[in-house]
């Protein structure tokens, strides 16, 4: 029996495409090993996102070629948007497949191990990685919105929604397996259907998830001006549709949302908030941004943090620009200094920090149902995911203490005892 090991860089919707791919291979012909040493096949799904993450996916390639005994194929989106590039600078690579190739992948992968029977990878096949009682569910792939910094809509192309009937046919799935709960992810989950004439959107898909009795549904990375009021009053009463708002702004400066080839204004952004929070004082609020965009000055800087001190985010993360070949942003003039970028970055986290602490501390005295997901030993506490958290280790942690001996999975209530700048601590109910 063949043994098959995988990393999985980059995103969500990344992770998603390394479970189909392992469900390319027969459990009764492979075994999956999370020790490369022990592997005959290693596969790396690369990100091409950023630079940092491009110099992560050549740098693990290079790492398991270090495992002489296997074959080692890279795929992803760093491979779909560099493969001739790549292909001349690492020779250790057996086997390249470009996202374009997927639907071939299982005779490419055929074709190097010298044998057959490999299955063709399919969205309602997959071999869920994350915990027994979570999984994300992707919706649509490609993005339509071209903002001008992000490569995206180059490596994955224009924005591709699943059919609704196979979205809830795999919901279906997951359910059956055991999952409480799912987050939804896509490059633009909002606009969800808006390529399918006649057909369903964003609040047709929450209705019918909302329907299947998860535990839990959550949705990431929602665009600003994309949510409607409708969506969100559907939210407030959801059954099983957390009040947890994933909304990326990247900046707070009209100019330079204008660069950005953003939508919207920043007055429709505090209106978009102001009207969550009034709707749902509970809810969470959470952001990305950037710092150091080409043209932004030390005015648009200080706008920025005058909307931070005005909205105040749960969770905030911050990322310097980076100069993205064949992004519109690439050509820029007023490229802004990475010392500058930097400095201006320290001072949103700096700010950010101050705003989670006030919020977390906010919140002693709350009780928050949760999924229990893990033990630390070293702390000896449990942790919590519940509304306030979401599962791709981005926001901070629940810690609490119980007198029983609970597993992962389980569902508590704990009430929030203490705070800390990121974390909450708390004591089972």
């Amino acid at each position: 029996m063949k043994k098959i090991g995988i990393v999985s860089l980059g995103c969500a919707k990344n992770l998603v495409d390394s479970e189909m791919i392992l469900a390319v291979f027969p459990p009764d012909r492979f075994e999956i090993t999370p020790k490369p040493e022990e592997a005959d096949l290693i596969i790396i799904n690369t990100c091409g996102f950023i630079e940092a993450a491009k110099r992560e996916s050549i740098d693990t390639i290079l790492e398991m070629a270090k495992h002489n005994n296997a074959k080692i194929m890279a795929t992803g989106c760093f491979v779909e948007r560099n493969l001739k590039e790549l292909q001349e600078a690492l020779p250790e690579v057996d086997l390249w497949v470009p996202i374009r190739d997927y639907k071939k992948m299982h005779l490419l992968v055929s074709e190097l191990f010298g044998g057959e029977g490999l299955i063709e990878i399919s969205p309602l096949r997959r071999m869920v990685s994350t915990a027994p009682y979570f999984a994300y569910l992707r919706i649509s792939d490609g993005c339509d919105n071209f903002c001008s910094f992000c490569a995206i809509p180059y490596i994955r192309g224009r924005m591709k929604s699943r059919p609704l009937d196979e979205i809830i046919e795999e919901a279906h799935i997951l359910k059956n397996k055991g999952i409480k709960e799912i987050a939804l992810v896509s490059q633009d989950p909002m606009h969800y259907g808006c390529d399918i004439k006649d057909g369903p959107n964003m609040m047709d898909l929450m209705k019918a998830i909302d329907e299947l009795g998860f535990y839990s549904v959550r949705v990431l990375y929602m665009y600003p001006e994309e949510i409607t009021d409708e969506e969100i009053e559907f939210i407030k009463d959801s059954k099983t549709i957390v009040p947890y708002f994933d909304v990326p702004i990247q900046t707070a400066s009209n100019k330079m949302l204008r660069l950005m080839n953003r939508h919207g204004t920043v007055e429709e952004m505090k209106e978009l908030f102001h009207k969550i929070k009034t709707l749902m004082p509970k809810a969470v609020l959470r952001t990305t941004l950037i710092s150091g965009f080409p043209g932004e000055t030390l005015k648009e800087h200080k706008e920025t943090m005058a909307f931070l001190n005005e909205i105040h985010f749960d969770h905030l993360g911050v990322f310097t620009f980076s100069r993205e070949e064949g992004t519109a942003a690439y050509r820029m003039l007023h490229q802004v200094r990475p010392s500058t970028a930097t400095r201006r970055k320290d001072e949103i986290m700096t700010l950010a920090k101050a705003t989670s602490y006030k919020l977390n501390k906010e919140r002693i005295g709350e009780v928050m149902e949760g999924i229990v997901t893990s033990y630390d030993k070293r702390k000896k506490m449990y942790t919590l995911r519940s509304y306030w958290n979401a599962p791709d280790d981005i926001d901070g942690n629940i810690y609490f203490e119980s007198a029983r001996t609970l597993k992962e999975g389980d569902i508590v209530k704990v009430k929030i005892t203490s705070a800390m700048v990121y974390d909450l601590i708390g004591v089972e109910e």
